[in-house]
């Protein structure tokens, strides 16, 4: 098979037809009759499901992985990918922010500079002050913690080779971040500047930015672990240096210094960092415990369209 275009379902019926439509267009113009639409619905609450359904019974090219819940949006796209059979994967999402049309594009530079990945960059990030601020910070945080320049503005849609998508998928963890899985699996990649459109709210709340962040952090980096023994080894610098200004004010004027609100204020401090950094280990310890349980990370209910 040459093509495969894959896509996640949540909460994507009113986009559902005119997507289908326009990928199956996209796909027979790169590979005449030899592709597959792959749909994954990740436990869409409206009934994106029965239309995905209905579609790959009218049309053998679609095909429908119903995972038995909602796994998350980066979950539900390695499924997919692992389901993806083509010699070219188109992964892209499937609330039309993204074309499928890119897809002809996307191919040329592909085949013009021989690369192994060509993904979409936005030249500016679409959304108001707040979406295009958080966005911002994500990155330079991100890079700044893992060093490894995850470029801005990156979005899902991203054309692949199967050398390329079959190294993707030998990643394993519990705890995934697609972007991340994207850069560390090497090969040529290129970026394409594109136009993202909006056509709903997105679902990446304040919370889930900032859930997101911590997790793709701990998931990429052991910084914060290095953090907490030089912060550790810096306190302990200064209490030395304090304790040997007490001695030498005891020694030199038999006065010892007073206070008690500085006292408290610094057992107040240290217990606050103390707190803080056990519960930097903490959030590695519980990914540690995540990762040994070695749980699926998606369960797939059924396979809708395709020949066993």
């Amino acid at each position: 098979m040459k093509l495969s275009i894959v896509a996640t379902l949540y909460r994507s019926a009113p986009h559902f037809v005119e997507f289908v439509a326009r990928a199956s267009a996209a796909a027979k113009a790169f590979a005449s009759d030899d592709y597959e639409i792959v749909l994954v619905n990740d436990g869409s609450p409206d009934n994106s499901l029965e239309l995905a359904i209905q579609q790959s019974a009218a049309d053998a090219h679609v095909v429908v992985v119903d995972l038995s819940r909602n796994f998350g949006h980066h979950k539900a796209m390695m499924t997919g990918l692992q389901h993806a059979r083509g010699e070219f994967v188109y992964l892209l999402d499937s609330d039309l922010e993204e074309e499928p049309e890119w897809l002809a594009t996307f191919a040329q530079q592909m085949q013009t500079e021989q690369a192994d990945v060509v993904y979409g960059v936005q030249a500016a990030r679409k959304g108001g002050w707040f979406e295009r601020t958080t966005g911002a910070l994500f990155y330079k945080v991100f890079n700044a913690v893992t060093q490894l320049h995850l470029p801005e503005n990156i979005v899902v849609a991203r054309l692949m080779t199967r050398r390329y998508v079959d190294a993707l998928v030998q990643h394993d963890e519990r705890e995934v971040f697609m972007a991340g899985l994207w850069l560390i699996t090497g090969f040529k990649q290129l970026p394409h500047i594109i136009t993202k459109h909006s056509t709903s709210e997105t679902t990446y709340t304040l919370r889930r930015k900032i859930s997101q962040l911590v997790n793709s952090i701990v998931s990429f980096s052991n910084a914060p672990l290095v953090a907490i023994f030089v912060i550790g080894c810096f306190i302990t610098l200064i209490a030395m240096l304090f304790a040997l200004y007490v001695l030498w004010t005891w020694m030199a004027h038999d006065n010892p210094p007073s206070g008690w609100t500085s006292v408290i204020m610094s057992i107040w401090l240290l217990g606050g960092i103390t707190v803080s950094l056990i519960g930097v280990i903490g959030i590695y310890l519980a990914k540690i415990f995540s990762e040994t349980k070695r749980r699926p990370y998606t369960i797939v209910r059924h396979i809708y369209g395709r020949q066993q």
